[in-house]
């Protein structure tokens, strides 16, 4: 969801008018599902190897907590990992590397808000998201360490942003787009846009997907989410 909402829509907005969609997006999708593949390969076999327990971890949990212990051979299972300092350093920076091109992307789509709202300058825009950023990134780095003790509804920071974020923010925000292009602008405008730069062999489908079996998966995502927090002991 982050990658359609986000990554794909902002650098989809400064494309040239000549440059296919179709082939960009199929591009991304490739990759980005290919090594999201290939991390579930590396990360998945350590952590089970090491702790099974930690599969149940997930988000800042399973990233922060699970895969340093298991890098540094200090989990509740301990179990040497050939180089284990090394692949660790090599691992998050990589994921600081990720970390940066998305947030860069997203947070575009920050600015020009702010700046068509704001009537600020591009310059002046940016430091505003920068510090707002920089503000409640503190807010999650000191949620497990100094302020481990605050938490909100039972979460730390980080993952009280993370299910805001991840949990609510994101299926509700891409329900309602679906709700808004498949039944206010209507699919015809995406497909049109979509045409300018070549055939849209897909649209059919994108139709169908756009405004009956997106809004649906979407929904269940959504309250998936939410009744852990409500039910205790729910899992699915």
């Amino acid at each position: 969801m982050s990658l359609a909402m986000g990554i794909m829509i902002t650098f989809g907005s400064y494309m040239k008018k000549d440059v296919s969609i179709v082939s960009s997006t199929k591009q991304i999708e490739f990759f980005d599902t290919g090594i999201a593949f290939l991390a579930g390969l590396m990360v998945i076999p350590v952590v089970f190897a090491n702790d099974p327990a930690s599969l149940g971890k997930s988000g800042p949990g399973l990233m922060f907590i699970a895969l340093p212990q298991i890098f540094s051979g200090t989990g509740e299972v301990v179990k040497t990992i050939p180089a284990g300092t090394f692949i660790g350093a090599v691992f998050f920076i990589m994921v600081f590397f990720a970390a940066l091109t998305s947030s860069i992307s997203l947070m575009e789509t920050i600015v020009s808000i702010v700046m068509d709202k704001t009537k600020l300058g591009r310059r002046m825009a940016c430091v505003a998201v920068w510090l707002l950023s920089i503000v409640l990134g503190l807010l999650s780095c000191l949620g497990y360490s100094a302020w481990d003790s605050v938490k909100i509804i039972g979460l730390q920071f980080l993952d009280f942003f993370d299910f805001v974020s991840n949990s609510l923010m994101m299926p509700i925000v891409a329900f309602l787009t679906c709700i808004f292009v498949g039944y206010f602008i209507k699919p015809k405008a995406i497909i049109d846009e979509v045409e300018l730069s070549g055939k849209f062999g897909m649209k059919r489908l994108f139709v169908v997907v756009i405004k009956y079996i997106a809004p649906i998966v979407l929904a269940v995502i959504l309250v998936t989410s939410i009744l852990p927090m409500i039910v205790p002991g729910f899992s699915i």
